[in-house]
């Protein structure tokens, strides 16, 4: 009976030495993928890939979505006709033949 038991607690803490050596590989991916997360992005072109696309009316109208669905934006409140939210004012509008200074 002595001997079952050894062999049955022998192999318990095989079972979990595997399973914490197993474990501690995937902790280590977790981070290397989470440091890849906050890389730098300098130089690949991020910044004017979001200025050229901010072209659209649902970004240059006076009231625009949140969520700056295609299509949306408008010169009056209201809502999305895509997602539905209400539109806020557009901080970055400008009125035809107005600069901001």
């Amino acid at each position: 009976m002595r001997t079952n038991i050894r062999t049955i607690i022998g192999i318990a803490f095989a079972s979990v030495l595997v399973l914490a050596v197993s474990c501690k590989g995937k902790t280590e991916e977790v981070k290397e993928t989470s440091t890849e997360a906050t890389m730098d992005h300098e130089g690949h072109g991020m910044d004017t890939m979001e200025t050229a696309d901010k072209q659209g009316k649902e970004y240059t109208s006076k009231y625009v979505c949140p969520m700056h669905c295609e299509g949306s934006g408008s010169g009056e409140e209201g809502k999305c006709p895509v997602c539905g939210m209400t539109y806020v004012l557009n901080e970055d509008f400008q009125m035809e033949g107005h600069d901001q200074h």
